[in-house]
């Protein structure tokens, strides 16, 4: 399953005009993982000149403009919500965003400053945890969470059902669902929802 969510990430990230490397193609097992095998995403988007962090953590597609380079980890479980328990108890899950980690991924992508992204499928629904999550996630180095959810939709609404993506599998399989109505597009489904909703009231 982490390569269907890093290539989710990939796509998401090459949609925005980022290139995109992937440090390390094997998983290690026996023995302490190095700096460098920790690093899941290295980004770095060619036309920003000025890198700057946007505002807040919980980032969405217009945040990225500014963010010339970023260290990504990508971490999935589609039906479990990110809860700080998960690094609090797991901290390997978040050593990417250690100093060392992020040193190493300085070196790759030319130098300082970049920032650092944990990919994460839903942050929690109690504004309580969900703060608690962020600031826990804050205080470990993580400059931006960026949700399954906002990569996705942006990527739907991306596909053209008139196109052929047969260089990326996950493009295709999108493409081949919209094209037969099982996905539809998120600012049209917006729409729909409205407009129904509007009837709604006008005929009581």
């Amino acid at each position: 399953m982490s390569a269907v969510n890093e290539t989710i990430a990939r796509e998401y990230f090459e949609h925005l005009g980022y290139l995109v490397t992937q440090p390390c193609k094997y998983v290690s097992t026996g023995r302490n993982k190095r700096v460098e095998e920790d690093l899941d995403l290295l980004v770095m988007h060619p036309q920003v000149a000025e890198h700057r962090l946007p505002a807040g953590m919980v980032w969405t597609s217009p945040d990225l403009e500014a963010v010339a380079r970023a260290v990504v980890g990508v971490r999935g479980g589609h039906s479990e919500r990110f809860y700080a328990g998960e690094f609090e108890k797991a901290p390997d899950i978040l050593r990417y965003a250690e100093r060392s980690a992020r040193l190493a991924a300085a070196a790759r992508l030319g130098g300082e400053p970049l920032a650092v992204i944990l990919c994460i499928p839903e942050l929690p629904a109690s504004e309580e945890l969900r703060e608690k999550t962020l600031k826990g996630l804050r205080e470990r180095g993580v400059d931006g969470v960026i949700t399954f959810h906002t990569m996705l939709v942006e990527l739907v609404s991306a596909i053209r059902v008139n196109r052929n993506y047969e260089k990326s599998d996950l493009l295709q399989i999108l493409r081949i669902l919209k094209a037969y109505g099982l996905v539809k597009d998120p600012q049209l489904e917006f729409f729909e929802k409205r407009t129904r909703k509007g009837r709604s009231k006008e005929s009581t």
